[in-house]
């Protein structure tokens, strides 16, 4: 699949409904995330999505998140050709924050994208 070819969304195009996949590394995670996201760190995605999947199916809406929107490319392109209805999210979470979403941590504190 081509660059050009895999769907994308900004952050003012998501859907009510999706599913946020946030394939960032833990200690990006930890840093800051989007509460509803689904955390999966992309070098363990494919050997723990049928372990760990719980509202990654093929049949979900899935945005997948990085921290500027390559990784996920990646990612999102990995999906689609294994039957996932998958996009990326253009800019990701550096997007995301400068849109003026929320952002959580995992220890309270102040939330900022690493």
């Amino acid at each position: 699949m081509l660059p050009q070819q895999l769907p994308t969304v900004t952050v003012d195009e998501l859907p009510p409904d999706v599913v946020l996949l946030d394939i960032r590394e833990d200690e990006e995670w930890r840093a800051g995330h989007i509460a509803a996201a689904v955390h999966l760190p992309m070098n363990q995605l494919p050997g723990n999505l049928a372990d760990r999947a719980g509202p990654l199916t093929p049949d979900s809406a899935i945005v997948v998140i990085c921290r500027v929107g390559s990784r996920s490319a990646y990612v999102t392109a990995w999906l689609i050709q294994n039957g996932y209805n998958a996009a990326n999210l253009d800019g990701g979470m550096l997007a995301w924050a400068a849109s003026g979403r929320p952002m959580v941590t995992t220890d309270g504190s102040h939330p900022h994208v690493a």
